[in-house]
């Protein structure tokens, strides 16, 4: 099934590399226009820019209250409208339970920061300019560890996450009227530096140990279901959550 997003405008956070560029990519590539956001690394986002016929990279600082309002705001200026809002950017600090206690509140500060409040202000900006022409949607990335917990280090990571899947159901229930959908992605140990640091720390066969599939999941896996969602095709399935997590957790 050949899906064209051709009439679409969408912001997708995160898009400089891993998970967030693959979806840019296969969105772009779909036709849409795409907004990619990125916070220090201007250089991959730009080559994606190039590569796609339709796109714009925009630099903003998620871990501070301007930043997204700021990013949103910039979008809707370059674009004129955008339909679609992928909230993929986040943080996974290594926060030890016998760590200082000032690193331990900075550490869950900045992790809430990045991965709950900032989509939570990308969201209300979205739902705003949503209203004013007849809908949109929205994908937020969460992780399976929102819903089977994570290792005791990142715990501030998997609850973070947890309040971004309540987050994505209460915009479904509260917005449907208004035309605006609102979906989960929920992957597993995904092939991204970010998950790299878990990786190295605990090793790959850990991170491979319960996985139904016969390898580690990568961006590519996951970017064809957002293609999917962002298309209107399942906006029936609002306030759903997808996982894509090669079978280590069914729920």
């Amino acid at each position: 099934m050949h899906v064209d997003l051709s009439d679409l405008t969408i912001l997708v956070t995160g898009a400089s590399r891993g998970i967030g560029r693959a979806i840019a990519r296969a969105l772009g590539t779909s036709g849409a226009r795409v907004a990619i956001h990125y916070h220090r690394t201007a250089e991959p986002a730009q080559a994606l820019a190039d590569e796609l016929n339709a796109a714009e990279p925009f630099q903003a600082n998620l871990a501070t209250i301007a930043g997204g309002a700021q990013l949103f705001d910039d979008v809707t200026a370059a674009f004129g409208r955008v339909d679609g809002l992928v909230n993929n950017a986040g943080v996974a600090a290594q926060l030890p339970l016998d760590g200082s206690d000032d690193a331990w509140a900075e550490g869950w500060a900045r992790t809430m920061h990045v991965n709950l409040r900032a989509p939570e202000l990308l969201c209300r900006r979205a739902i705003r300019h949503f209203r004013t022409q007849g809908g949109g949607r929205i994908i937020n990335v969460a992780s399976r560890a929102a819903f089977r917990g994570d290792t005791p280090d990142y715990m501030a990571y998997a609850a973070s996450k947890g309040g971004l899947v309540a987050l994505t159901r209460s915009i479904a229930r509260g917005f449907g009227d208004d035309g605006i959908v609102a979906f989960t992605l929920a992957p597993g140990f995904t092939r991204t530096d970010m998950a790299q640091d878990f990786i190295d720390e605990y090793g790959e066969d850990y991170a491979t140990s319960d996985l139904a599939l016969s390898r580690l999941t990568e961006p590519d896996d996951i970017a064809p279901t957002a293609v999917f969602l962002a298309s209107g095709l399942a906006d029936h399935a609002t306030g759903a959550t997808i996982d894509i997590n090669a079978g280590s957790y069914v729920h």
